[in-house]
């Protein structure tokens, strides 16, 4: 990073009072030395509150704060009440570069003299611009002959160098901080701004935006709940992509909406609905539905369908996080605090040696008088919000996994209030999460896990006979005979147990000819088995 560009962060900082948001006793050495060294560059917003100041100066510093500004603005376990709605308001407005550039960057990108050769009516005047590209219009001739409108997204120029003098600064920082703050180990600045840096990163590769895209586009095939615009990838590069253009209604603009007569009930029950089901079905998540990358298909109004575009921040979850998620949304449906602080320590999220009866006492404390409202007037996400706060007083971890489940479930909550402020998460979401949880724990479950090993099982079964006959060799030959025998039964025991499982999977499962594939090969490997114990 060169000096020119530490001092104006530094003086940006100084100027809107940054460092006077921290209390003087937790005061880092470094930021002392800079406002004592940096006399001339005095607070000239006093009059202003704290979290305006910080929002004022992370606009002025750039895209990668404004976004970091975005980021933070969703962490409010980490953050005061009155800060994070003031970084709520950062909106990411930049204005757009030449589209001639533009056009320029496209042609070197797919390596043509002339974008006329592949697009037609190509708009130099961008569609829209944000911080990291900007969108432009045309139309292709598609396979089946037809015209097709598209629009075209082109990374910013020289964008990179920019993102990774200032990335580079902020882990400096991180690592500062964590080793001068005891409190920063709880909240983990360097692997907070690592998943920032990813996350970040992976939006400068539109590859990986399309192939997101595809992927979400693919899960959603025939969806009534949500609309995935196509992706060219023939046209597309890492600094260019192509998608199909799609025409809805922004879903902020509730007044059209209502004209068109949406169904606004179904609509918010739809959202959460579609959330649920790519965090829980699909472990791949749209993990940025802000209002301005959510629209609404003008067909078929009382039957509404989402279109989701810019799916360059996906989430996803393993197989235990989305088990614990799963059980302590269950948990709360159900007001059983007990259940909520036993899941924190069985998933590590809090010590070890933390008192489930306290932290119990602590959830049901902050949620009780909560839950004295009804459902449809409780806030999902700030229920979350509360608990993470109280997780604080429990040296709760910040979860990076969860940092993108967490702001995209404040995403569309609100968005679902918005259209129908009177949606109640919980009813829509707690039968899906009930039978969610019955298949991933239930016989049905076992059966499946099993019927889909199945063909490694059938695969190993000749090997079987090889394997004890090993098994045996091993045996000292200082054994006895009758040691050695009362091996056998035991032995041909489990082949046969394993045999009949096998089996039985196969024929549950109607596929009679595995059953016999199987049976035969069980039955051969038996035999000989047999004979060489």
């Amino acid at each position: 990073m060169s000096i020119a560009r530490l001092y104006y962060i530094t003086k940006t900082l100084l100027n809107y009072g940054i460092d006077e948001l921290i209390p003087k006793h937790k005061i880092p050495w470094f930021v002392k030395f800079s406002r004592g060294s940096l006399f001339w560059l005095n607070n000239k917003h006093r009059d202003k509150s704290a979290g305006l100041r910080l929002r004022l100066a992370l606009q002025n510093l750039g895209p990668v704060w404004i976004k970091f500004g975005q980021m933070l603005s969703t962490r409010r376990d980490l953050l005061p009440q009155d800060i994070a709605v003031e970084l709520a308001l950062l909106q990411d407005q930049v204005a757009p570069f030449e589209g001639a550039l533009a056009q320029k960057i496209i042609e070197q990108a797919l390596e043509i003299d002339d974008i006329g050769i592949l697009f037609n009516d190509f708009s130099q005047t961008p569609l829209a611009s944000a911080s990291i590209a900007q969108v432009h219009t045309a139309t292709i001739i598609d396979d089946q002959g037809l015209t097709q409108d598209v629009v075209i997204k082109v990374i910013r120029p020289d964008i990179k160098e920019k993102i990774d003098a200032d990335l580079a600064l902020m882990e400096k920082l991180a690592k500062v901080i964590n080793k001068a703050q005891k409190e920063a180990k709880r909240l983990r600045p360097v692997e907070v701004v690592q998943e920032y840096k990813k996350t970040l990163l992976d939006e400068l590769d539109l590859m990986r935006e399309g192939a997101n895209g595809i992927q979400l586009k693919r899960n959603f095939e025939d969806s009534d709940s949500l609309y995935i615009p196509t992706v060219y990838s023939d046209y597309s590069r890492n600094n260019v992509l192509v998608m199909e253009r799609i025409y809805g209604i922004a879903v902020s603009d509730t007044e059209a909406l209502l004209a068109q007569n949406t169904n606004m009930k179904l609509l918010a029950e739809r959202g959460v609905e579609v959330f649920f089901t790519q965090v829980f079905r699909d472990s791949f998540f749209h993990a940025d539905m802000h209002p301005g990358n959510i629209f609404v298909s003008t067909e078929h109004p009382e039957n509404p369908k989402y279109i989701g575009i810019d799916c360059g921040i996906v989430g996803t979850l393993n197989k235990e996080d989305k088990r614990y998620l799963a059980e302590n949304f269950i948990a709360f449906f159900n007001r059983d605090y007990r259940q909520v602080a036993q899941l924190h320590v069985d998933s590590g999220w809090v010590p070890a040696d933390t008192s489930v009866e306290e932290f119990e006492f602590a959830i049901r404390t902050v949620c009780e008088p909560i839950f004295n409202k009804p459902l449809a007037e409780i806030s999902f996400g700030h229920v979350l919000v509360n608990l993470f706060n109280t997780a604080r007083r429990f040296n709760m971890q910040v979860q990076p996994q969860l940092v993108l489940l967490q702001k995209t479930l404040l995403y569309v909550e609100g968005l679902g209030r918005q259209l129908y402020p009177q949606l109640d998460l919980w009813k829509t979401a707690k039968p899906f999460l009930e039978d969610w949880v019955k298949e991933q724990v239930g016989p049905l479950s076992v059966m499946k896990q099993m019927y889909a090993n199945l063909p490694f099982w059938a695969e190993k079964m000749p090997e079987l006979p090889d394997l004890i006959y090993q098994n045996l060799k091993r045996i000292p030959q200082q054994q006895t005979q009758v040691q050695h025998q009362s091996q056998k039964p035991m032995l041909l025991g489990l082949l046969g147990a394993s045999t009949l499982i096998v089996a039985a999977m196969c024929y549950l499962a109607n596929d009679l000819l595995a059953a016999s594939i199987v049976g035969l090969i069980s039955l051969i490997s038996f035999f000989s088995a047999w004979r060489r114990i």
